[in-house]
């Protein structure tokens, strides 16, 4: 995603470029100046935040795999509820509410990637589980870059681009001047994709799921009759996200679903339509496929086009967002080979304020030593734990098992989180998927090699996963903050201590979230193996699962399949194409590359409106603040019709939906759950077709809205001038 242009550079001309001899850049806010930085209002309003921002990170990472980017929606949410105090807040309390905001993002990125795969492995991990393996990963990410910050910031000053930071920092500053146009545009937009959401999740007044064989009639069912079948889901948040994954790589990830769903599938029917279910039956075998819960399905044939690409095309998509992440990391080569030794350049180095200027402190080191030993101890005793009571280990094996697994957590935290700030200040990217892939790998045939095996070896390798992952994250994003501190102003310790309330906070969050998902949604279909990718794609995480479940012994797996989407990720990249984007849309169900590819295409489309070029850049600029607004409200909403599902709220969802009949039952131990069934106007043309009508209108509104917002930035624009 690209970083919205403000138009012009508000920082010092030294801000962006190397320092001649003698020459030091001074910050907005001098060292010497005493400005309210950390006080109850920047806390308080982070940590909200931070609340908001993890849960819609999460649930969006989890229903449309990908992630919502919360910097910059929460540095502009900082400036407009600063100007609604008596005492406006400061630029200092605007920084330190989007650096504690910021946690939401990172924690929930290391979440989304990997805790899903524990359940996909059939396991049930605790909320104190997720809780800690997240928060530990968080603080280990912090306290480890915390002694490279300097060399990144400061030493480096001029050499690193920092994109995300400069965006985030240009908006702060010219927030000082502006009229808090843009916290309307969030706000409006927010509520926007509330409201839209509430009707399709909650409510169910129209069907968001339209489909060629319900809206092309006969035309429709002939192409059905061959596997072939376009489909969207067209809610608010995978609208919101593809409009800020903009045109480019939307149309990218669209053509993945294309070949992968409307080339391939019907490919496999037409080629397979004929063979009876001895031959069937032997293709399953020969290419690893589980037909243990394909019930009475036993040909090709009878398979529907979502089977087919289930079983046979899914496991294509995984291989190649496997091996897309390795060539990530390969193309950062030079980065990774320059980093890795930051690590020990950083050890020994002192922390203390001592007669360093104000800018410049950062926390203690015997803190920062210290926090590091708490944090991988914490890990230590999850890993114990989990040996203890899932795999039924005695005290010896257990804590042999537990302190391979903290060697395993800290080395890898140690030796990646320089390459993942790298990443970030380089290209603005930060390849945490690879880095984790890899690290799940490495777990998990240590793991083996000293005989933790099965549910035990799997739930600690995906443990050892989530930290790694979260570490890698904080680190990358909190060196970002770090620059966005120095060009200001701030004071590094401030960001750095409060950086641990807000992990603390978003760990809480998630450990929430995600076993809400489960018990609404379910990572597993229920009674089954199988993950359901269709309401939780959650892309990383079953491919991690796959991975550990393979290296873990847990039955047979499709390498062919893997290997195929190897094959395909690397000739994607050999044609140029962006290898990870192209297998994420091999791999997500094309109901969901399809609305987010409307999204990006109406971006194209406001970014070229208007008469002068100045118009049309200040339309596009809109982009980040609709989008993620509107994707935060419908990720709130989403939550909410999750907890509607539940038995503790007597499933409260059967009483308000109208196109969608729900019935309580009671499974065979006697727990109640919930039947649903589609009424026929739902299921059929006019649910469909109303559903369409109601999305077209959602595209008006971002239009208005876009071209509303951009008068907004012009005239405040026009008023910093005078």
């Amino acid at each position: 995603m690209d970083a919205p242009s403000t138009g012009k550079r508000l920082l010092p001309a030294n801000a962006y470029r190397k320092l001649e001899g003698g020459e030091k850049y001074a910050p907005i806010v001098p060292a010497g100046t005493s400005i309210r930085e950390v006080t109850g209002w920047s806390v308080t309003l982070g940590l909200i935040m931070v609340a908001i921002f993890s849960a819609a990170c999460v649930y969006v990472a989890l229903r449309a795999g990908s992630g919502i980017e919360a910097a910059i929606p929460i540095a502009v949410a900082a400036i407009f509820f600063g100007r609604l105090k008596a005492q406006r807040s400061t630029i200092l309390e605007n920084v330190i509410v989007q650096s504690i905001g910021q946690a939401s993002g990172v924690v929930a990125a290391g979440a989304a990637f990997v805790v899903p795969a524990i359940y996909i492995n059939e396991i049930q991990p605790s909320w104190w589980q997720i809780f800690l393996a997240c928060f530990v990963g968080g603080a280990l990410g912090v306290v480890l870059i915390i002694p490279l910050r300097k060399y990144f910031v400061a030493d480096r000053h001029g050499e690193l681009p920092f994109p995300e930071g400069t965006a985030v920092t240009e908006i702060l500053v010219s927030g000082e001047s502006s009229g808090g146009g843009s916290g309307k545009i969030l706000l409006t937009s927010f509520g926007i994709g509330a409201a839209y959401d509430f009707f399709v999740e909650v409510i169910h007044g129209w069907n968001p799921m339209a489909t060629t064989k319900a809206v092309l009639g006969k035309a429709g069912a002939w192409l059905g009759s061959y596997r072939m079948e376009l489909k969207g889901n067209f809610i608010a948040a995978l609208f919101g996200l593809g409009y800020i994954i903009g045109l480019k790589y939307a149309a990218i990830i669209f053509a993945g679903s294309i070949l992968a769903y409307l080339v391939m599938t019907p490919l496999v029917y037409l080629f397979a339509q004929h063979l009876d279910a001895a031959a069937c039956s032997q293709i399953f075998t020969y290419l690893g496929v589980s037909t243990k819960d394909l019930g009475a399905v036993k040909t090709i044939a009878e398979m529907s086009s979502d089977q087919i690409f289930k079983f046979f095309i899914k496991p294509i998509g995984i291989g190649a967002i496997a091996i897309a992440g390795i060539i990530g990391l390969i193309r950062m080569g030079k980065i990774i080979a320059g980093s890795v030794t930051l690590g020990f350049k950083g050890i020994g180095k002192k922390g203390d304020a001592g007669q360093v200027e104000r800018t410049q402190w950062d926390m203690k080191a015997g803190n920062v030593l210290l926090i590091q030993l708490i944090s991988t101890l914490g890990l230590g005793v999850i890993y114990f734990v989990v040996c203890t009571t899932a795999g039924g280990y005695g005290v010896d094996k257990s804590l042999l098992y537990s302190l391979v697994g903290m060697v395993i957590s800290f080395i890898l935290c140690f030796l990646f989180t320089p390459i993942a700030a790298e990443a970030i200040a380089i290209v603005g990217v930060n390849p945490v998927s690879g880095m984790t892939l890899v690290t799940v790998v490495i777990g998990s045939l240590v793991m083996a090699g000293i005989g933790l095996f099965g549910k035990p070896g799997a739930f600690v390798a995906l443990i050892v996963g989530v930290a790694v992952c979260t570490a890698l994250s904080t680190s990358g994003a909190l060196i970002s903050d770090f620059k966005t501190g120095y060009w200001i102003g701030a004071t590094p310790r401030s960001q750095q201590v409060w950086k641990f309330l807000g992990l603390a906070v978003a760990a809480l969050v998630v450990a929430f979230v995600i076993p809400l998902m489960d018990q609404s949604y379910h990572f597993l279909i229920p009674g089954t193996t199988i993950s359901n990718e269709e309401v939780l794609p959650a892309p990383q995480a079953n491919m991690i699962g796959a991975v550990v479940k393979g290296l873990m012994g847990g039955g047979e797996q499709p390498y062919i399949l893997y290997g195929l989407g190897a094959f395909i990720a690397i000739l994607a990249y050999m044609a140029g194409l962006p290898p990870l984007a192209f297998a994420l849309g091999m791999y997500l169900h094309i109901s969901i590359t399809f609305p987010q590819l409307v999204g990006g295409f109406v971006a194209w489309l406001v970014g070229r409106s208007g008469k002068t070029a100045e118009v049309r850049q200040a339309r596009a600029n809109q982009g980040t603040l609709i989008a993620s607004g509107m994707m935060a409200g419908a990720a709130i909403v989403g939550i909410v019709a999750a907890v509607m599902r539940l038995p503790q709220t007597n499933f409260a969802v059967q009483y308000v939906s109208t196109g969608i009949q729900y019935t309580v039952s009671k499974n065979v131990l006697g727990e109640p759950f919930l039947e649903e069934k589609a009424a026929d106007w739902f299921a059929g043309a006019t649910g469909q077709g109303l559903g369409l009508a109601m999305f077209l209108g959602l595209i008006v509104v971002t239009f208005l809205l876009a071209r509303w917002g951009a008068g907004v930035q012009l005239r405040e624009e026009a008023a910093r001038k005078e």
